[in-house]
């Protein structure tokens, strides 16, 4: 099975953008909305070093954010979990 996790904050229409590709291709997700924890801000630091937004791992590797996605998405990388 896949782990995905994607860091958002509101008002990010990259974020909303990666979750609808994800849900698109039957693929769950773990969103940590960094705006209401902001714990999860500070996780996100330290995970990537990076301040943008949406912030995806999968299977706990950084893959980076949302134009990195869709390249995942294009090679068909992208696999719905199995459950």
């Amino acid at each position: 099975m896949t782990d995905i996790e994607i860091y958002t904050r509101p008002g990010c229409g990259y974020c909303v953008s990666a979750k609808r590709l994800l849900s698109s291709r039957d693929l769950d997700y773990i969103e940590h909305d960094t705006a209401k924890d902001q714990q999860r801000f500070a996780e996100m630091l330290q995970r990537t070093k990076g301040r943008t937004f949406p912030q995806i791992f999968i299977d706990g590797q950084s893959v980076g954010g949302f134009d990195q996605l869709i390249e995942l998405d294009k090679q068909a990388t992208l696999k719905p979990s199995n459950h």
